[in-house]
């Protein structure tokens, strides 16, 4: 008999209470959904129980709150063992949702199939419980069937935003989650509620399926008083259980993240070795330091390094990585050799890993410090080697000076010290320019280390051109002389510079341990007094010191205190030497000549002052002294009538070589009112080796007026090549190919070629140093129209001159 169709009504307080309830069951979802996925092993499996546990009583007390919200006009009682088979479904559904949103990716397959799988399990749970109604219900097809779909809705909702909010550190995440599980919990009560409304109740009971343990609806009311203290108990306890778990593994994972982001990103190349010496990880750095790949050295025994290891330091490696798992921290310097070959310096840190007071590890760290190591080695070998020319410089030669005197001394053994210093090299330097200079000093401490090959000879750059030897172990003073001879002839042959052919020569100064001296100072100074004096007697040679160049050196050093005096006390005077016309022996010229009238010893020729004066830079103010002085006579004898005649002063290098020398020569033209013309500078070929500087000096110079003469004709080289390039007005054929002219028939071609070389080139050409008639002679005879010597007159002060010269010439023309 069917019964009659019962209708029912609903507590509004209860109703809001199922979704509150539901509310907090999806919070409690989506904050555990987090612990879940990051849980790992036997953990996870417990988290997904405890999650299933607290989110199925949740759904379930949702559920049966109510069901109680519902009230039928008869009394309903429920199937005990019904109601419990609806929980087991409940915590099913629940089991599935966390395990599906707490996997690594949640991809659209498993979305739907997750989906369809809650949202099974909560229909199940919906009408299992249903069914525990000890009374007949029918339903409205449709209407369950929408309530199926609106569970399957809020499944994948609910697996979607569990997903989602897993991770956390984002920004305003409870207020998100709570959210979320305001919107979930509406989809459940929707779920349930609808479900409610597809089910039609009936008059008529039926009977309980096991044993007939039923609740009725006090019971009941208690049960499920219960089962929502328990879930709001598992969900308040999950959730502090999930914060906390939550900070702990938030810490441990930031520390976890930055101990990765150093060791990833550590300059240093970084190894880790466990207890069994197998190799676990590695960074990128000391892949590419050592020149393996990450295959080669993973789970390898740390062993497998030791074939890269240079040989000599594989037992201090060993050493080291047996004291780091004693738990000792090694620090040292090693070598490997790559397997392309490359030799890598590393500095090596080999340090225990201890955990809970336990070596487990050892961490072996490296930098490469090849480039370090080189630049330091560069360092030290450049604080005692010249950068130039790579040889000892003057630190390294003292030392070992002082080393050969221990060990001399020990030995009863001599050894010698050289000082060798270039002639005409600042020449060089300052006409062709430092680029050409330190080709040059390359290749002069090239030939002496030639020279010393086969003995006992350590070679040093002191600076400039100035080089010391150390020679040690000779058999006497005779192979000591016979070095000094060979350096000699060494030097003598031609240097190739700026495309042209240099002769240079060496000036050596010898002194020998012990006799010259006990220690480096006294042997390097008495070595370089020596070698003073052979510049002194013309250069080219060799001297061994002695206690008489003591004197002549202090000698020296006291004309040099008097000469910085000298133009200041007026002690400077100048003598004129005249130059002559040979068809009528008239003055055609004068040559200004400067000399040192000292207040103790008299007149000091030039020859003995001015080497000084250029070594010291007083050059320049005694050449101005000189220009000026020689200028300001010259237009004085042109006002008292004298012939209008030019004088010829002698320029150094250093006033040739300084700026602005025509603005600096017109100024003292100006100041003593002397014409242009009528003055004649005198250069040598030195002074013109760097043609790009000397030719523009010299063309300024004759733009003024002022005559060039080229002095010591002859005596240098390229000289066609200057007198082609250059504007210079007169030749003046050098002393020494007058000296033997009336012997030596080669003197007589050279001179005769000078001369016809001058004339067909329309220059002057005048001889020096004509002594003897006979010399005269022949210089007449090769058409030779001028010259200056002491046949005709020596060298006169400015009185003598114009009393042997410009006097009588006045009283003829009175």
């Amino acid at each position: 008999m069917e019964h009659a169709h019962i209708h029912g009504t609903y507590d509004q307080s209860l109703v809001i209470f199922s979704y509150i309830i539901a509310v907090v069951a999806s919070f409690t979802a989506l904050d555990l959904a987090g612990r879940v996925s990051s849980a790992k092993g036997k953990a996870r499996i417990g988290w997904l129980l405890f999650g299933a546990a607290a989110m199925g009583m949740g759904i379930w007390s949702m559920h049966f709150v109510g069901m109680l919200a519902f009230s039928l006009p008869v009394p309903v009682v429920y199937d005990l063992i019904v109601v419990l088979l609806s929980v087991l479904a409940a915590f099913a559904a629940a089991y599935v949702a966390l395990y599906v949103v707490g996997r690594n990716q949640l991809t659209l397959r498993q979305l739907l199939t997750g989906g369809v799988l809650l949202a099974a399990g909560i229909s199940a749970m919906h009408y299992i419980g249903m069914g525990a109604m000890l009374i007949d219900i029918t339903y409205r097809p449709s209407i369950v069937l929408l309530s199926i779909l609106i569970a399957f809705l809020a499944s994948i909702a609910a697996l979607w935003l569990s997903f989602y909010f897993r991770k956390g550190g984002q920004r305003g995440e409870a207020w998100k989650k709570l959210g979320s599980g305001a919107i979930m919990g509406a989809a459940i009560v929707g779920m349930h509620y609808t479900g409610m409304y597809a089910a039609m109740f009936h008059g008529g009971g039926k009977e309980a399926i096991f044993y007939g343990i039923v609740l009725d609806d006090k019971w009941l009311a208690y049960f499920i008083s219960g089962g929502t203290l328990l879930t709001l108990g598992m969900s308040l306890l999950g959730i502090y259980m999930s914060k906390r778990l939550s900070g702990k593994d938030s810490e441990l994972e930031q520390s976890e993240k930055w101990y990765k982001s150093l060791y990833e990103n550590s300059q240093d190349g970084i190894l880790s070795v466990d207890l069994q010496y197998r190799i676990i990880s590695f960074n990128p750095v000391a892949l590419d330091i050592i020149g393996l790949s990450g295959k080669q050295l993973h789970q390898q025994p740390v062993g497998m390094l030791a074939s890269i290891i240079v040989p000599e330091d594989r037992a201090l490696v060993e050493d080291g990585f047996s004291r780091s798992f004693k738990g000792e921290t090694v620090n040292f310097e090693t070598a490997i050799i790559r397997p392309d070959g490359r030799r890598v310096e590393l500095n090596e840190t080999i340090a225990p890993v201890i955990v809970d007071g336990s070596v487990v590890g050892s961490y072996i760290m490296f930098k490469d410090i090849t480039e370090e190591k080189h630049a330091k080695e560069q360092i030290n070998y450049l604080a005692f080697h010249d950068e130039l020319t790579s040889l000892p410089n003057r630190r390294l030669f003292n030392q070992t000076i002082a080393q050969a005197i221990e060990e001399s001394e020990a030995e009863q053994t001599r050894f010698a010290v050289m000082v060798i210093d270039i002639d005409r090299f600042k020449m060089i330097n300052d006409s062709l320019g430092h680029t050409i200079g330190d080709q040059f000093l390359q290749e002069v401490s090239r030939r002496i280390n030639e020279s010393g090959a086969g003995h006992d000879v350590m070679l040093a750059r002191m600076g400039g051109d100035e080089f010391t030897l150390l020679f040690r172990h000779y058999d006497n003073e005779g192979s000591v002389s016979d070095l000094a001879e060979r350096i000699i002839r060494t030097m003598q042959a031609p240097y190739r510079l700026a495309d042209s052919d240099f002769y240079v020569s060496a000036s050596i100064g010898i002194s020998i341990f012990p006799t010259h001296g006990k220690d480096a100072d006294q042997l390097l100074k008495n070595a370089d007094t020596a070698m003073y004096e052979v510049k002194k007697k013309g250069k080219n040679g060799y001297q061994y010191f002695s206690n008489e160049l003591v004197k002549k050196l202090q000698e020296k050093i006291e004309l040099e205190g008097d000469l910085r005096k000298a133009i200041a006390k007026n002690e400077l005077l100048l003598h004129y030497q005249p130059q002559i016309r040979t068809s009528d022996n008239s003055m055609v010229g004068i040559e200004a000549l400067v000399r040192w009238n000292h207040p103790t010893k008299g007149i000091i020729s030039p020859g003995v002052f001015i080497p000084i004066a250029e070594e010291t830079g007083l050059i320049n103010d005694i050449g101005t002294w000189v220009l000026r002085e020689a200028c300001a006579q010259m237009r004085q004898w042109h006002d008292e009538g004298g012939p209008l005649i030019p004088i010829s002063v002698n320029l150094s290098s250093q006033q040739f070589h300084q700026p602005h020398l025509a603005e600096y020569i017109m100024s003292i033209l100006q100041e003593t009112g002397l014409e242009p013309q009528y003055l004649e500078l005198e250069i040598t070929e030195s002074m013109m080796m760097d043609a790009t500087v000397s030719t523009g000096i010299l063309n300024k110079l004759n733009e003024h007026g002022i005559r060039i003469s080229l002095d010591d004709f002859g005596t240098g080289y390229s000289s066609l090549s200057y007198l082609k390039m250059f504007p210079i007005h007169k030749v003046k054929i050098d002393r020494s190919f007058i000296r033997d002219i009336t012997q030596n028939n080669n003197d007589k071609a050279i001179v005769a070629t000078i001369i016809a070389m001058a004339q067909h080139l329309n220059m002057e050409v005048i001889a020096e140093g004509i002594e003897t008639k006979d010399q005269l002679d022949i210089l007449t005879d090769k058409d030779c129209g001028k010259i200056q010597g002491y046949y005709f007159s020596k060298p006169l002060s400015a009185d003598d001159v114009e009393e042997a010269f410009f006097v009588p010439g006045r009283a003829s023309n009175a």
